[in-house]
This record gives C-alpha cells, structure tokens and sequence, in this order.
C-alpha cells in the first residue's frame, strides 16, 4: 500500500540534499522529490547491498548501492557528511569528481576520481521504500611512501667497523614494511613507526659490521607496501678501506730451483685500499746483498752464492695499517740440477736391471720344480737283484747277498 508522504528518515536525507543543492537546481530536485513521494513502495522483498572499496590514492573509486527484486524504489547515494551525492540520476553535490557510471531502478554506480585521503569514510546508499533501506560502504584510501631515504653513518668505514645504516620511508598509509638487504643476502634490521594525522613515517635502523669484502658492495632498503607494485628501493655502495695484502712472485729462475751463479727475480705484489704508496724489501735477520739491485716492488740478485741463503720481506703499507709476506732463499751447487736429474736416470736403470733379474730366477725355480715333479720315483737299487724269484725270504736274501758276492768279484789265493 502507498502513503503520501516520505519516510522519516527519508525526509531528512531529502531536505540535506535539497539544501545542499545550488540555487538553480533547488526547483528540480524538489520536483523530483514530491514525484518521489507520490508513491513509496511497502519495500516488502527488496534488498538493497553494497561492498566496499580499496582505493590508492591519485585513482579512481567506484561506487555501487545495488537492489534486488527492485519496484522501481528512488536509490540515493550520500556522502560521509550525509550530503546526497546522487538523487536518482540528478547529482545536486558540487564536487565535479563525482561521476554517474550507471542508473537504473536496480542500480546506481557513481565513480570518484583522483581519490584523496580526505575522501575516506562511510558513503550511504538509501532506497526510498516503506521503511526506508540502508546500507553503506567504507572507502580505504592507500596512501604508499612519498619519500624513501637512506643514509650511512660513514661514506668510508674501516675494515672490522661497525657501521650504523638508517632507511626512512615517509608519510604512508597504513605503515610501510622495511627490508635489508647486503647485495642478495636480507639482514635484520630494527624498525620505528610514527604516526601523525592517519599517516605513518617508518625508520628502520641497521647496524652492520663491515669486511674488505664488502667494499663495493650494495646496502639495499626495500619497502612492502599494498599500494607499491613490484620492488620499491633504494641503495647505497659500501666503501671499506683494508691494509695491504701482500704475494711474493717468483719471475725468475723458471723452474724455481735458485743455483749458484744464477740469478734471482722476486715481485712484491700488494693490493690495499687505499693503494700501498710504499713496497718496501729487507733481508730478515742480516743485511741485504751488496749485489742485490732493488727497483720498486722487484728484488734482483745476480750471481747466486751460498752467502745469499736466508729469509727475503716485502713489507707494504697504507693509512690502515701495514702487512708483508716473506721468501726463503736457498742456493743449491752449481750442478745440483744436473746430478739430481743424472741420480734419477741411475736410479731408473738399476731398477730396471733388478727386476729383469728377479724375473728371470723366477721363471727358473718354476722350470726346475716342474721337471722334477716329473721324474720323481723312477730311481732304483740293484742290492736285491736276483732276490725276485726266491721261494721264501731266507733264499732271497741268501740270493740278494750271493748277488753282491758275485757283483764284488772278489778272488782268493792260497800259498
């Protein structure tokens, strides 16, 4: 059944957006309001429903206040401050941001663009029916980080020095999430968050131990925010300041055996940050050489002899601090390459000789063996000859002993 008059709650909606209305526009929003009032339905089966919405700032939100089983109810659409934005399709609010997407007695779809943090709130939909529908949607605006600084505490750190390294992420909106990265690998760092008028500056202290391997090296501050797409950051390169190190080439003799008569050709390699200025030789322990010639990080010595052994320092140096590497020296006689490769050569062809000889008794003892195993038992004695075709054992051994008699062939004479 229809009344004549609007709903109380709809009056007061009504009267907000009429006042809110300029001059000009007054007549036809009131029109449209007694056209409204002239039939409100029961509201009996509709259902009016909106979502809300996330929105980053600088872009445009939509606005949706949808009705199901809908009987062609009047939908408005109001503002935070209660102010109708949309009557129908008749906007009567000023604001030009404010744009009807779509209207229909089921729906009313209004756009919002360049979205601000001021346009965050409750937005109301409300159906004109019997009792009056209501239903509202909450705006978020995502406001991401204006400004993403890091500083170092030092622009040159010295080697085993901690180091302090802070990363600010300002004026965001809900609170940004700091990460620290050392090239790939994530540190820990320790994070503050300030809040000032809904907005959040968030610091994020690290404090970090450096090596001469990190010279170079990017400190990476990377932020996670819901209105940042993809990797939002910042980085600073480490500069590490290290003593020398210090290697000791050998460039000649070749084969690295040092003889008497020949010479010797050592370099001092250092490598420091900031570069050794000076490459410095000694001889440990006793004086160098007369005959030692010393040209910047080489050592030459000519004409080896025994009174050159001992133990030869490359010292390097910086504003860090001071570092070398030693080399021990020993000459060997004149032909003691010679004699050792001649020794060798000896050495190989006894052991050549020997074992051909081993061999050859080996093959020997194996001929030996065999043959004897092949004629074992066939030796015998002729003791018991004629002995075989005795009757009984006495004739035998009579025959065996007259066998001996008659093989001695002994003869007797008498005077």
């Amino acid at each position: 059944m229809a009344s004549a008059v609007l709903p109380s709650g709809s009056r007061s909606a009504a009267a907000a957006a009429t006042a809110a209305a300029p001059p000009g526009l007054r007549l036809r929003l009131l029109l449209l309001l007694l056209s409204a009032a002239a039939l409100v339905p029961t509201g009996d089966g509709q259902n009016l429903f909106t979502k809300d919405v996330t929105v980053i700032e600088g872009e445009v939100a939509t606005i949706s206040c949808q009705v199901n089983k809908s009987d062609d109810s009047v939908i408005q659409l109001l503002n935070p401050n209660r102010q109708t934005i949309y009557f129908r399709d008749f906007r009567p609010l000023k604001d030009s941001r404010f744009q009807l997407l779509n209207f229909s007695s089921s729906e009313l779809k209004v756009s919002l663009t360049n979205v601000s943090i001021s346009d965050e709130g409750r937005y109301f939909c409300q159906l004109y029916t019997d009792p009056p529908q209501e239903s509202y949607t909450t705006i978020t605006v995502l406001v991401p980080p204006r400004n993403l600084m890091i500083d170092i505490q030092k622009d040159t750190a010295v080697e085993g020095e901690e180091i302090e390294v802070n990363c600010t992420a300002m004026a965001s909106k809900p609170a940004t999430t700091i990460r620290w990265f050392k090239g790939n690998k994530e540190l820990k760092g320790k994070s503050e968050v300030e809040e000032w008028s809904d907005m959040y500056t968030v610091t994020s202290q690290l404090m970090l131990k450096v090596h001469k391997e990190d010279d170079g090296v990017p400190v990476i501050c990377q932020v996670e925010h819901p209105a940042v797409t993809g990797n939002l950051q910042t980085q600073r390169y480490l500069e590490v300041q290290y003593k020398p190190q210090v290697h000791i080439q050998m460039t000649y003799p070749l084969q690295g055996l040092t003889r008497e008569g020949d010479a010797l050709e050592l370099t001092c390699e250092a490598i420091g940050k900031p570069q050794p200025v000076m490459v410095t030789w000694v001889r440990v322990d006793d004086e160098m050489p007369q005959h030692a010639v010393l040209s910047g990080p080489n050592l030459f010595i000519n004409n080896l002899n025994k009174t050159d052994n001992g133990t030869y320092r490359c010292e390097a140096s910086n504003t860090v601090g001071k570092a070398h590497s030693d080399y021990m020296l020993y000459v060997y006689d004149s032909r003691a390459g010679e004699e050792g490769s001649i020794r060798a050569v000896d050495h190989a062809v006894i052991g050549g000789v020997v074992a051909v000889v081993v061999f050859a008794m080996l093959c020997l003892l194996i001929i030996l063996g065999r043959y004897f195993a092949r004629h074992k038992g066939t030796y015998f004695t002729h003791e018991a000859k004629g002995a075989d075709d005795a009757a009984d054992a006495d004739t035998a051994i009579i025959n065996a002993e007259g066998g001996q008699n008659n093989s001695e062939e002994k003869k007797e004479y008498f005077i």
